[in-house]
Order: C-alpha cells, then structure tokens, then sequence
C-alpha cells in the first residue's frame, strides 16, 4: 500500500473501535470525541511505522539526515522491506514501546505530572499522518501542529493518555492488514521463520497467489501497492473519516445529530 492509504487506513480504524457514529462505528472502545480526533491522528502516524524499514518511506524524509538513518538502520535490523518490520514480533515491540512512553512522566510545579513520553509519542506520529495525508506542504508544518497536538494532551487533557498505546498498535496493525491485501502480502505469523511453499505447489492456481515464493502470505483482494483498487478503498476510507471526523466534532459541541433527526429537532 502507498503511505496516504496507510494513514487513512489507521485514522478509519480508530475511528470504527472508538467512534460514536450509530451502525458504522463499532464502540467497542468508545471515547469523548476529543479521544477519538486525537486518536485517529496518532493511528494515521502509527500506520506508517512498518514502513520505517524502507528508505524512501514518508518517515526518512521527516528530519534531513536522521530519517534516512533511522530508516537504514530499522531496514538492516528487520531484514529489508516487509521482514520484521512487518511481523507479528514487530507488533508486540511497538506496543510495548508505546505503553513504555506512557510511563515516561515528568513532575512540573503547580502543573503536576506531565506525561512527556506519550506527549512526544503524540507529536511525532501526528506529524507523519499530516504530512502523509498531504493536509500540510511542509514537514515544519507538520512538526508544528504535531508539537501542538502532543502539548495539548499532556497538558490540557492528560486524561486522554490512556489510550496512546491502544492507538499507536490500531494503526500498526492496520498497515499490516493493508500489505496482506495486495500481491506484496506479508511474513507469515510465525516470522522469523517464514518456511517457502514446497516446490510441487508453487503452480497450483490461487494458492500461489497466497503463500508466496518469498514464504509471504497474502489475500491480494487490492492487487499490486498503488493500484486502482488501492486508490478506490483509500478514497471510501477517506470519506468514512470525514464523516466520522465531522460526527464527532459536532459531538464536542454537544450536538448529536442522529438524536435530533430521530427527534424531528
């Protein structure tokens, strides 16, 4: 998948187990609007992680220089694109980081205990969602208004805190199921051992299109990274998010329009 369907992939489905939308938002763990806003933009972030095993990934342009090291040196230790990056280990490492940052406090006079490692987390993955997205031109755009969405969080609504690690493991694994859905597909659950399908079944139709030569499995209902199906499932997701993205905002002003045009209000 391209990174812009990544993004929005990860934002749609914070807001799907989060949201408050009547049939098209599951609930399952539901938030107050500013949780689910905040969130979707940490998710988007999140989603671009696995990625950060590739050297032209939206995150080794985001510092000159020290992008294209951390995104070397992720590459070299996970194995290359889509290796460990891309595994259920990865998975696991990345939510025990992110609920490792939440920990990362910091007491402040007459403020209190400020959550610095979740705040930090916050503004970083804010800032590759933005620019992802394209809602920004510039990575200092997106450094700033992630910078202010992390410094909102710790200091205005610490409370929203709780939900950082569920967030940033939403969007990882978000971008996980994209890849298994085009011809790329992903290690196999058991990585790093990613046994080859025998020689004998290589040609049998369909499946050799499911377990790869390279041991990757896949469904690859989108086709190849970048195709049309990709652009249209990006595009529907994009909607969805606006739709929940607005849903919510109004929520924040107390307005709950499906209650009010149950109402006839």
């Amino acid at each position: 998948m391209m990174g812009i369907t990544h993004a929005t992939s990860g934002a749609a489905a914070w807001v799907a187990i989060t949201g408050a939308m009547p049939v098209l938002a599951l609930g399952a763990y539901p938030l107050d609007p500013v949780g689910v806003l905040a969130g979707a933009s940490v998710a988007a972030g999140a989603a671009l992680l696995p990625d950060a095993d590739h050297h032209s990934a939206t995150i080794a342009h985001s510092v000159p220089v020290l992008g294209r090291v951390v995104t070397g040196t992720v590459g070299l230790l996970s194995g290359g694109h889509r290796q460990g990056a891309h595994s259920g280990v990865a998975v696991l490492v990345v939510a025990a980081v992110a609920w490792a940052l939440t920990i990362v406090t910091f007491a402040v006079d007459e403020v209190g205990t400020v959550a610095v490692g979740a705040g930090v987390g916050t503004a970083v993955l804010t800032c590759f969602g933005l620019k992802a997205r394209d809602v920004v031109r510039s990575w200092a755009a997106a450094w700033a208004l992630g910078a202010l969405l992390g410094a909102f969080i710790v200091l205005v609504a610490p409370e929203q805190v709780a939900w950082f690690p569920l967030a940033v493991t939403v969007g990882f694994v978000a971008h996980l199921v994209g890849d298994f859905l085009t011809t790329g597909g992903v290690p196999g659950p058991l990585w790093p051992w990613a046994p080859r399908p025998p020689e004998q079944l290589r040609p049998v139709p369909v499946l050799n299109r499911m377990w790869l030569p390279s041991g990757h499995i896949a469904l690859p209902l989108l086709g190849d990274t970048g195709s049309f199906r990709e652009t249209m499932l990006g595009t529907v997701l994009g909607l969805y998010c606006a739709a929940g993205f607005a849903y919510e905002g109004l929520r924040m002003f107390g307005i709950d329009l499906i209650a009010r045009l149950a109402t006839g209000a």
